[in-house]
């Protein structure tokens, strides 16, 4: 008899091999853990929190709401961390890419720096050439966020607040942020993002998570077989900023709509792929924003059987293929970090929106809760 992708997983978390699993069924997950992991320069502690339900495992840092690692067990059984990281806050501060991060107050790129909303210009902080990358110098991913750990019925989770100040980053606005991180019964692994404002703003949250579903460390994720529901994508210029076109991606390396190979086409000579130096691209969800989160992209390892399927309500899907990890990142596993060792999946509003007024709109204003959900499910 086959066995189900469920039943592995449930068999893992009670530590029994495939072969034995027969009927398993994973137990309830246990209230969080919270552990010190280090001290910022100025004395503030940062905590280690770890939680467990369905079969999978997760570490999380109260320092920019980071996924330390994610651990899923492969098609026997077999747990590895399927997420990139660092062992030591030290290098989290001094050296990260965004890996595991929070990503706000705007995930992905604003033209330098710079937008108008309801007729007042506002400058943010440039962090990437002449631009603002994910929410400037020190964004969300940088701050120490106020974690609650809970249990609830089946599930277990955490609850991360950020108060975000009136032009902090150059952004207008107090921002009120919770993030929501739940491990369901059945191992899927939920993001909900809420957020509320004092004066009209513009808000993008997302997680920067580098998955390798081989494990982290262990190499190339170009035989991952990934497929994105999405007929067309937003090119960029030379800067990765949007040109406001939304073009097919039928004919070019950005046509994801059947599964393939993340590596198939990568290497063609393509003027979007020599920008990105790879792929860092954002493609526009076939589905649009809906009510509650549904399909927009499946990714699997062949070598371990492990898959990642993504939900989410957002409009839009950043797929980065770990263009810029140039061999100088040495990961939890102790092992270097080179081009192509992971790769994100990002569920978002689109880059740059503010100044594309033919883009879905990032605004929020006060009265208004900015609520968006992303749901990881994995299996074999």
């Amino acid at each position: 008899m086959e066995t189900s992708r469920r039943t592995v997983i449930a068999a893992a978390a009670a530590g029994l091999t495939a072969a034995t699993i027969g009927t398993a069924h994973a137990a309830g997950g246990k209230k969080p853990v919270r552990e010190l992991f280090g001290r910022l320069a100025d004395g503030t502690k940062v905590h280690r929190w770890s939680l467990e339900n369905g079969g999978t495992r997760l570490k999380v840092l109260s320092y920019g709401g980071i996924v330390q690692s994610l651990e899923i067990p492969d098609r026997h059984g077999r747990y590895k961390n399927v997420s990139l990281g660092f062992d030591n806050i030290e290098d989290y501060v001094a050296k990260t890419p965004y890996f595991g991060a929070l990503i706000g107050r705007y995930g992905n790129r604003i033209a330098k720096g710079q937008f108008t909303l309801d007729g007042t210009g506002h400058q943010l902080s440039v962090n990437d050439g002449v631009n603002s990358l994910h929410g400037g110098a020190k964004g969300f991913d940088k701050r120490v966020w106020d974690v609650e750990g809970f249990a609830s019925g089946s599930d277990v989770g955490l609850v991360l607040h950020y108060t975000s100040i009136d032009g902090e980053m150059g952004y207008p606005g107090t921002l009120r942020a919770k993030v929501t991180y739940t491990l369901t019964r059945h191992g899927d692994w939920r993001i909900d993002y809420e957020a509320t404002t004092d004066k009209a703003t513009v808000v993008n949250l997302t997680s920067h998570v580098y998955w390798n579903l081989a494990g982290e460390g262990s190499g190339s994720i170009y035989d991952h077989e990934l497929e994105i529901a999405a007929s067309r994508y937003t090119p960029v210029d030379s800067g990765l900023i949007p040109t406001g076109e939304l073009a097919k991606v039928a004919g070019t390396p950005f046509d994801f709509r059947r599964t393939k190979t993340v590596g198939r086409d990568i290497r063609v000579a393509h003027q979007q792929l020599l920008y990105g130096k790879g792929i860092d691209h954002n493609w526009v969800l076939d589905k649009g924003i809906t009510a509650k989160p549904e399909h927009v992209a499946t990714l699997r390892d062949p070598s371990s059987g492990r898959t990642l399927t993504i939900a989410s309500n957002e409009p839009g899907l950043q797929f980065y293929s770990g263009n810029f990890l140039d061999g100088t990142l040495v990961g939890t596993g102790g092992h270097i970090y080179r081009q192509g060792d992971a790769l994100c999946l990002e569920t978002q509003h689109f880059p740059d929106s503010p100044n594309h007024p033919s883009f879905p709109s990032t605004v929020l204003r006060p009265g208004q809760t900015y609520r968006t959900s992303t749901v990881h499910s994995f299996g074999v």
